[in-house]
């Protein structure tokens, strides 16, 4: 949980293209709801832009997209 909510805060309180995240959510509510095993194309855009402007930013997958979720 600690994690997910880092996660969170870099999602939120970082500079980030808003529309590629909030685009990515209906992704993310499906990669979560399936465990990580169905990935759509604008979550994979929003994860790779997130590991590219915030390399420091050590968090899975599915941590990052539960972080889209409450965008």
């Amino acid at each position: 949980m600690v994690k997910t909510g880092y996660a969170t805060s870099q999602v939120t309180t970082g500079p980030f293209d808003s529309k590629l995240i909030i685009a990515a959510q209906d992704d993310a509510a499906v990669f979560v709801a399936s465990d990580g095993q169905l990935r759509g194309a604008r979550l994979e855009s929003a994860l790779a832009y997130l590991r590219q402007t915030r390399p420091k930013l050590h968090a899975s997958d599915l941590e990052l997209a539960q972080a889209i979720l409450v965008q």
